[in-house]
Parts: structure tokens; sequence; C-alpha cells
């Protein structure tokens, strides 16, 4: 779906929000594609971030594809508006184990004041994609 975004300079503002983002940051992750209602978010596998069997704990799964679905719906905000998420859920897939992993997030419908989303997390290892979540996900407008 293609969205007009209302701020012209939606990039630079996703970006510069993100970059405030401690938990983001601690977890290394980057901004790997930001378009308008489209965010993509990529961070490497880090051992400790694993649960008793090994695998990403769902906690850091779920952080990094609600972080891509809020800033898909900021980029289409207004240019002083924040958005925040009010609600989501999530389907775990697959055990998340990889090199790294991708989470898409894109926007379903954009309201004024609600914006719906839609959110998928990959487990890369190489070239070698799985997909290990889905996500839907609200966010409000503030």
């Amino acid at each position: 779906m293609s969205f007009a975004p209302l701020d012209p300079d939606f990039e630079p503002r996703v970006r510069a929000s993100f970059g405030r983002q401690g938990l983001m940051t601690s977890l290394g992750a980057r901004l790997v594609r930001v378009a308008a209602g489209e965010v993509d978010i990529e961070a490497p596998f880090d051992e400790r971030w694993t649960q008793q069997h090994g695998y990403v704990h769902a906690g850091i799964v779920t952080a990094l594809v609600d972080s891509a679905c809020g800033y898909s719906a900021l980029s289409l905000a207004r240019p002083e508006a924040e958005v925040l998420t009010v609600e989501y859920k999530v389907n775990f897939l697959a055990p998340a184990q990889g090199e790294r992993f991708l989470a898409r997030g894109r926007v379903v419908r954009a309201g004024a004041r609600v914006t719906v989303c839609s959110g998928e997390v990959y487990a890369v290892t190489g070239t070698a994609e799985t997909q290990v979540a889905v996500m839907l996900a609200t966010i409000i407008t503030v």
C-alpha cells in the first residue's frame, strides 16, 4: 500500500527519534529502511538475549517489531506529533535463532489518531530468512 506522508521530513525525524531510544541502542539495532509507512530494523544476535533453550527471548523479538511498527506509524504522522503503542498481538512462528534479526513494520491503515500496523520478524543466517514472529499493533498519535 502506498501512503503520502504528512511530514516531508519524516525520514530524518524517524532516524533522530530512533537514535534517542536507549533500548534499541543497547541491542545494537539499526534502521535499515525508512519509507512512508514502512520501517525495517536489524539487530545482530547476542547471546545475552537468549532464554533457557538458547533461542532469542520473545521480549527481544517483540521489542524489535514493536519499534518497527511504531516508527512506520511515525513516518506518516504530523510533523509535531509523536506515537505510542496502545496494543499489540504477537504470534511466534519459529524459534528465534540466527546471526541477525530483521523486523519489518508496515502501516495497514493510517488514521488521524489511530494507526494499525503489521510487523514481521525474520531470523537471518547467511542469506536464509526464517519468519519467527508476526505482530498486529495499534498505535496512537499524540
